[in-house]
Parts: C-alpha cells; structure tokens; sequence
C-alpha cells in the first residue's frame, strides 16, 4: 500500500519497559511523569495504557495526561479471566474500552488470565474451559467492533494461552486477531518467525521483544521462574537477542500490515536509575528503548532500500 504510515512512525511504547507492571512486587515503580516525558523525549509516537492505576481511571484524564506529553495512545493490556464458565469478561473489557475510546485508541489486548496473581505457574484448559474461552474471545471480538475498536488476544506466559499450539487453536476456533507478541511466544515454546510468515492476516498489533534464549530456555524446563528470568535480563534491546526481528518485520511489511510496532522489553527494576545509591544493578531502560528503535528504524531502512 503506498499511502501505508511509514514504519518508523509506527514506532509505540509501553511502560511495562520501564518496569511498570501489574504483578504485586514486581520491582522498583516509576512514576508516571517520568516515563511520559522520557517516552517524548525518545521521540516515541504513542503508548500503551500501562497497568490499572498508571494512568488516572477516567477514561478523559487519561486522554488528557497523555495529550499533555504529546503521545497518542494505542491500546490497553487487560488480563481477564476467559475460561470459567462462572465468570464474565465482558464488564472488565468494556470498562477499558471507555478509556480507550475516549483516547481514540485502535487496540484492546487481551491477556487470558488464569485467575491468580503472577506468570509463574498455570492450570491446564479442558474441553469446557476452551469452549468458554473461544466463546467469550468472540462475544469480546464482537463488543470491541461495535466501540471502533479491534480486540486481539496476547499470548503470554503464565496464562492459558502461551505456547504455538495453544495460540494456533485460538486461531483455528475464534475470530479474534492476534496480538504477536515476540518473546512471549518463544518462551512459551512457539515460533514468531512461523507466525509472522504463515499467519499474517490475523496479526492485528505486535508487542516487539528480543529475548536471551539461554534464559528462556531455563523458564521452559522449570528451573527459573519467568519472574526471576526477567529480573535476571532474559529480555533485551531488540538485535541483541536470539529472535529473527527483521524477519518478522519483513513478513508483516510485506503483508501488507498497517498497525502499531509497540516496543516492549519487560524489565524488573531493582531501584531508581536516576538515584547514584541504587542505579546498580537498576538497568537503564531509556538507553535499552533507544538501541531498540535505533534498531527497528534500522530494519525500515532496509526494507525500503
């Protein structure tokens, strides 16, 4: 398509890279202010909502908060239960979807939760659990279209949906489209690079991760929890990992793919990095968001040589 927005303008963010994050004592928290005006400074286009409580609740302020730093917004992560027949998501989703519409956003991700805290251990789906989940990814898909918006489902370890052949039967039974998100999908032991060149009509948002597969390779058979293979720097800036990013770019680029490429390196801050007393061992994720769109415009670069 020639009238396509380049790619590098493309470019989004999220505050989980950062370290902002939903799981109870996860690490060290930045303040909202500062990650909005670094994302700014980065020359960041856009962003991703955050957790609950990172941005105000009214789906105005939100709005708001961001239009102050000179970011749009992309879409909102919402981990919500999918698979109990007992419990409805839909009032959960459509309460991010106000936020959402209010700042004209594009995207809802969904993030099949398993009902307790953290990513470090999940049951198994059985037949009714997958019906129900289906069901409800449709009833959601259906929902988020009728606001404008375009609802897509995360894969993600530690949820019910984290690895290739649970992510190709969310593909086979429901309309949804598919949030790739790149590391996710390794750790959990499926393909991106597959994905993106078999499936690109479904992907409808991509999270971009690069990913030490050393570590995620200790994630897979138990002897580190995702938790503390993150904190341990099993994500980093893109190029510096085990992923074929260019791959997958080149997939999608060629497909025909329009939407956002949110940048995304889950972090686990051990303190501030602006503080000399805990910096150490802190990580520094304005400089890890600055190799990686370097990174990515590179790729566009090269794409549209």
């Amino acid at each position: 398509m020639t009238d396509r927005t380049p790619l590098a303008e493309r470019i989004a963010a999220a505050p989980i890279s950062w370290g902002v994050c939903e799981v109870p004592g996860w690490g060290w928290q930045h303040q909202p202010p500062t990650v909005l005006a670094q994302m700014r400074d980065l020359g960041i286009a856009a962003t991703e909502f955050g957790p609950d409580g990172f941005l105000p609740d009214d789906p105005q302020a939100k709005a708001d908060t961001l239009a102050e730093y000179g970011l749009a917004a992309v879409g909102q992560f919402v981990p919500v239960v999918l698979h109990d027949p007992g419990v409805d998501p839909l009032p959960v989703v459509e309460a991010a979807m106000a936020g959402l519409v209010a700042a004209h956003a594009s995207t809802v991700v969904l993030a099949a939760a398993t009902g307790a805290q953290g990513y470090d251990a999940r049951p198994e789906l059985d037949a009714a659990g997958w019906s129900t989940l289906l069901g409800n990814l449709d009833r959601i898909a259906d929902a988020a279209a009728a606001q404008g918006l375009t609802a897509t489902l995360h894969p993600h370890v530690g949820t019910m949906i984290e690895s290739g052949e649970e992510t190709d039967r969310v593909l086979a039974g429901s309309r949804i489209g598919l949030c790739l998100d790149t590391g996710h999908l390794l750790i959990g032991g499926g393909d991106p690079v597959r994905v993106a060149q078999e499936r690109p009509e479904r992907i409808a948002h991509m999270h971009l991760k690069d990913v030490d597969l050393a570590w995620a390779r200790k994630v897979q058979e138990g002897s580190a929890s995702y938790t503390d293979a993150v904190a341990a720097g099993m994500y980093v800036a893109l190029g510096q990992g085990d992923v074929d990013i260019t791959a997958i770019v080149r997939s999608l680029e060629q497909s025909g793919y329009e939407g956002w490429y949110v940048l995304e390196q889950d972090t686990v801050l051990a303190g501030d990095p602006a503080d000399p007393t805990t910096a150490k061992g802190a990580g520094d994720p304005v400089a890890d968001v600055r190799s990686s769109v370097a990174h990515l415009v590179g790729i566009a670069e090269g794409l549209s040589a």
